[in-house]
């Protein structure tokens, strides 16, 4: 876990200062994204694995001015790239590991996770972990601004059968880390599975 932890920590932090410039027209879809996830005013969403922070504009419109938005990450430059550029202003931002979340049993309404998945060293506990601190009912959003197949391609590797984010592997990995998945999207221009928190 300590090697997983180092690794993900060099090679976003090494990226971190360029890294909105690289993606410059991922805005959108984050928008529509955090739209389609459904969330309410007044809602308490965790953008898990944030980053930059480039969906914290839009979940604090979704939630407005009496919800919650925190944005947390593993990566120190990623966190200081949000601040640099605003967005600590629409959320609170907090230094921490998504596979031990310092927040309390069932504290949020939803969980919002952009490109994350990909990078858990242990996808089904790190997913109850998540699910540990949603009430139940409430929701879970993994995010990516382009599909699996140009996503594979951008990193010159081909999809197989046992990519974890394919919706035959996905589907049960998120049931039994207490999810029950409601959509599955993947298309050229993005990548959006929807989960309920069971009961």
């Amino acid at each position: 876990m300590s090697e997983d932890r180092t690794h993900v920590q060099e090679f976003f932090g090494a990226r971190a200062a360029d890294w909105d410039r690289k993606f410059p027209g991922d805005g959108p879809a984050f928008t529509t994204a955090v739209t389609e996830f459904g969330l309410r005013p007044g809602d308490r969403v965790l953008d898990a694995g944030c980053g930059t922070g480039r969906a914290m504009t839009a979940l604090r419109a979704a939630v407005g001015p009496g919800g919650t938005v925190l944005g947390v990450d593993l990566t120190p430059q990623m966190l200081a790239a949000a601040r640099r550029a605003g967005r600590d202003a629409e959320g609170a931002l907090l230094l921490a590991d998504v596979a031990r979340l310092p927040l309390r049993d069932e504290v949020l309404d939803a969980v919002f996770a952009a490109g994350l998945i990909a990078h858990l060293p242990d996808p089904g506990a790190n997913l109850r972990e998540l699910a540990r601190v949603v009430r139940p009912g409430g929701g879970l959003a993994l995010f990516h601004p382009i599909g699996r197949a140009a996503l594979a391609a951008r990193h010159g590797r081909e999809l197989t059968p046992q990519d974890m984010r394919a919706e035959h592997n996905l589907g049960p990995l998120l049931s039994g880390s207490g999810w029950d998945m409601a959509s599955y999207a993947d298309d050229d221009d993005r990548f959006l599975v929807l989960a309920v928190r069971r009961p």
